[in-house]
């Protein structure tokens, strides 16, 4: 069951025709279920109940299980220590607080119906779709929090690699780049083969294409002596094993790409070809980048088109079928991936150097940029059409990409401001 269902069943008291008892057998009475808590800390404050004819006032914590307690590690925080009561629907432990004391717990008793519960599911998916259609004021500022929220998620992890790259912008943009142009399947391996590559050596022979695929393709572990199979990735792995030794560079594990079901168009090793070009063509991209606020411009600076062997192949030694040639002519990146890369490395970019340089205009520059772009095509933005919710840009996308991640698929739909409108009872909004 999700904790989502608990919440609810609490909150709207659809557990009062069953009697309720503590796990060591004194009868409970829920006189207030008490506030919702929309912020960190115990999920219901200032909740009345009678336990054993004493009445009790203070906070309710409520999982799935008893040991969702220690997992969450409430028994080391003292903002738990007011907990009175723990709601579960399964007691598997004991539990205390941070001062060591033994807390009240309940196995909450409500209509275990399969068709009520399945009801309650139900109606927040069609309850919570009719909400958004209203489109008002209320909405939209929601959809506002839930962008700025993910953008400032964004930032938070170029923090990270700023961190990690001691305060180097471009070598911190670099590797978000590579990131996002394993689009989400193969961003794990591009992200490590740019952190194993330091950019200032791909720097010292941006002049020529062929060397830097020697050195990406090397880098990435899917060029090898074994894979290397015909005239072109021959001299690839020369001029690899060359730069290897002069930069003493170490590959990473080449079977973390993933190939399976993929388009020819979506292979890495096209991808790699084609992030080389871009680094060729675009010795300062970050600082381009920065700025521009013309869509055009941007789109100009990320569509690349790569070396004449990448037009005709698709990894070493497989040509590109006929039908997947029409499909990405002579090995450009699509508009709607051009489109994915600004998204998710131009605009935070923007953002966080306007939030690091105290430059209000760009910052909503960047979020103007958003509303400019098309709403990206994934399987989240299709169940929420589906559910006819309208997404118009970027920023709606991006928005509800958020809020599917951080609070639909975690089931916290009280803490979501439609969800709240539509399960709290309106004497406790």
């Amino acid at each position: 069951m999700p904790e989502f269902l608990l919440h609810t069943i609490w909150l709207n008291g659809l557990f009062r025709d069953f009697p309720q008892t503590t796990t060591d057998g004194r009868k409970l009475e829920v006189i207030d279920p008490g506030n919702h808590n929309m912020d960190a800390g115990p999920d219901f404050s200032a909740a009345q109940i009678r336990m054993d004819g004493v009445v009790l006032v203070g906070n309710v914590e409520i999982h799935v299980k008893s040991s969702d307690w220690v997992k969450h590690g409430h028994h080391q925080d003292a903002a738990y220590d007011t907990v009175i009561l723990h709601v579960v629907k399964e007691a598997d432990k004991e539990i205390f607080n941070s001062r060591g004391e033994k807390i009240a717990q309940c196995e909450l008793k409500y209509p275990e119906d399969p068709q009520f519960l399945d009801a309650l599911l139900a109606n927040r998916k069609w309850l919570c779709a009719r909400e958004w259609e209203q489109e008002d004021a209320r909405i939209d500022n929601w959809k506002h929090t839930l962008l700025q929220d993910r953008m400032m998620r964004k930032c938070a992890a170029i923090d990270q690699l700023m961190l990690l790259t001691h305060n180097a912008w471009n070598e911190a943009f670099y590797v978000t780049l590579a990131h996002n142009f394993g689009f989400h399947t193969n961003s794990l391996p591009f992200e490590l083969m740019a952190k194993q590559t330091p950019l200032n050596y791909l720097m010292k022979h941006r002049s020529s294409v062929f060397q830097l695929e020697a050195i990406l393709f090397g880098q990435s572990g899917l060029l090898t002596a074994e894979t290397a199979t015909d005239d072109y990735s021959l001299r690839l792995w020369k001029e690899y094993c060359f730069l290897q030794k002069k930069f003493n560079l170490v590959p990473i594990n080449g079977s973390m790409w993933k190939m399976g079901r993929m388009r020819p168009q979506n292979f890495p090793h096209l991808r790699i070809a084609q992030f080389a070009k871009l680094i060729h063509q675009s010795e300062l991209l970050l600082s381009e980048i920065i700025q521009t606020d013309d869509l055009k411009k941007l789109r100009a600076c990320f569509s690349v088109v790569p070396s004449d062997y990448w037009q005709t192949h698709y990894r070493f030694g497989a040509e590109v079928p006929p039908a997947a040639e029409t499909a990405a002519p002579k090995g450009t990146i699509g508009k709607s991936a051009v489109d994915v890369l600004i998204i998710n490395t131009a605009v935070p970019y923007k953002y966080a150097w306007g939030r690091a340089h105290g430059d209000k205009t760009l910052r909503e520059n960047a979020f103007r940029l958003l509303d400019t772009i098309p709403a990206e095509k994934n399987h989240i933005i299709s169940q929420w059409r589906t559910l006819g919710v309208r997404i118009r840009s970027a920023a709606d996308s991006q928005a509800f990409i958020h809020l599917y991640q951080e609070y639909c698929i975690r089931q916290r739909c009280l803490n979501c401001d439609v969800g709240y409108q539509i399960f709290t009872p309106s004497e406790q909004k």
